[in-house]
């Protein structure tokens, strides 16, 4: 089981296919999502990597993060899981 990676501090002209590129160095990808805002399209400068398996996420961590994308430099970390809201708020 592979482990999903946060990618943060992307451009907003940054695509999919080229946080694909950068991270097929270090191995298996198994899906990549670069976020959307739901209203307008536009990337809201963060995305998800999933890795092959937690050896290709450790290196992936190791050098991607930092690495430099379209002009910015991202940062990546593993994912944590959003915490849930209260519903009764």
């Amino acid at each position: 089981m592979g482990k999903k990676l946060y990618v943060g501090n992307l451009s907003y002209n940054t695509t999919e296919d080229g946080l694909r590129n950068i991270f097929q160095a270090y191995g298996t990808v198994a899906s990549v999502k670069v976020i959307t805002d739901r209203d307008t399209g536009s990337s809201k400068g963060f995305g998800f990597v999933e890795m092959g398996t937690d050896a290709e996420a450790g290196a992936a961590i190791a050098g991607a993060n930092g690495f430099s994308l379209d002009g910015r430099q991202i940062k990546v970390n593993e994912a944590m899981d959003k915490p849930r809201r209260d519903s009764r708020y």
